[in-house]
């Protein structure tokens, strides 16, 4: 993922893990079909990209203390901790006046369900969101018509064709209804050693809905259809077989050689939802990052949502600013993202993107 400003913002000022987070990649550019560089795409614009992994050890280590890999030798703060469940999903969620909010779930460990009052609630659980389908239940979340493919190699099982072209750069390649791109990430628990961290990738394939190929994607070993994401390891061999050598045929050798090292390919049915508000229950439920609004992955900022939303969150808090432009501020970020992902991906999938390989 991309690590945006608020993303960095947020690690500084509250995780503050007393470590660098992310891979710098100093260039973007686009590749041709031969894997040839387009002069004119080439931007010295650095950004920064980090992996799902690291931020979620890294938020666990400061918000309950979880020791790993990832946070050896850092040295933790006296500031309160809080209790992670995971495995819960929530049932039921009702006003209870002066008391607050009454909130009901069940745990996956044992399925009786279980009840507690707060004052705030704060729904941060995704895109499909349990508690935005019990507030706002007119939210759907619907498939845009293409999927990601992910994976990732390693940086030094890479050719050095491949490594001249990808290796600390956002690379990009495009044509008629494909678009792939990729970057470092930050290898094995989080480290930034070069020669260990990951080459990421990210290739957008269209699959109309109800089609018998997308079926046969989101289908797994077991025989499960997956609505959203088909899991690490599930996939058919004779589905990532077909790919790898679609790949050959249609991507620039570059990025053929990253998907066809890959060990373990994942898929994500690309989706859309916005909810219309981020407040319910008279200000005492809080919907915010993707179950607010999914955007795609062409914005490259469902992390800096978050994440926004977080440090937006605490500055209505500390009383820099109230509660309507709290909310004001939060909705603005979602539908403006929103909508600009939409027209990335319309372009990228459905049109012809300016700089088509």
């Amino acid at each position: 993922m991309v690590a945006g400003g608020d993303t960095l913002r947020l690690f500084e000022q509250y995780v503050r893990p007393g470590r660098e987070i992310a891979v710098r990649s100093p260039m973007r550019h686009y590749l041709d079909k031969k894997g040839t560089e387009m002069p004119a795409s080439v931007e010295h614009r650095a950004q920064m990209m980090t992996s799902w992994d690291l931020l979620y050890h890294l938020l666990r280590w400061r918000v309950e203390g979880l020791e790993s890999e990832y946070v050896a030798g850092l040295e933790q703060d006296e500031r309160p901790k809080a209790v992670y469940e995971n495995g819960c999903t929530v049932t039921d969620i009702e006003d209870a006046g002066a008391e607050g909010v009454k909130l009901t779930w069940t745990h996956k460990d044992h399925g009786e369900g279980q009840t507690a009052t707060a004052d705030l609630v704060i729904a941060a659980d995704g895109a499909s969101s349990s508690i935005r389908r019990l507030l706002a239940p007119e939210v759907e979340r619907r498939y845009a018509g293409y999927v990601a493919w992910r994976g990732t190699v390693s940086e030094t099982e890479l050719s050095t064709t491949a490594t001249d072209a990808l290796s600390e750069k956002f690379t990009f390649f495009h044509q008629e209804g494909i678009q792939i791109l990729g970057y470092l990430i930050p290898g094995k628990h989080g480290t930034l050693e070069k020669g260990q961290r990951l080459f990421n990738w990210v290739w957008y394939c269209n699959h109309p809905d109800g089609s018998q190929e997308l079926e046969d994607l989101m289908t797994d070993t077991h025989g499960k259809r997956h609505p959203i994401t088909l899991p690490v390891g599930t996939m058919k061999p004779q589905v990532w077989e077909k790919q790898q050598a679609h790949a050959k045929e249609v991507l620039p050798p570059q990025f053929a050689e990253a998907v066809g090292k890959t060990q373990q390919p994942f898929v994500q049915a690309i989706t859309d939802n916005i909810a219309s508000q981020n407040s319910f229950l008279g200000g005492k439920v809080l919907i915010v990052g993707d179950a607010l609004a999914g955007f795609r992955p062409h914005t490259a900022a469902s992390t800096s949502q978050a994440a926004f939303d977080a440090l937006t969150l605490g500055l209505w808090m500390t009383g820099e600013f109230d509660k309507q432009d709290y909310e004001s501020r939060v909705m603005q970020y979602a539908r403006d993202y929103q909508k600009h992902g939409v027209m990335l991906g319309e372009r990228s999938q459905f049109g012809r993107h300016p700089l088509n390989g």
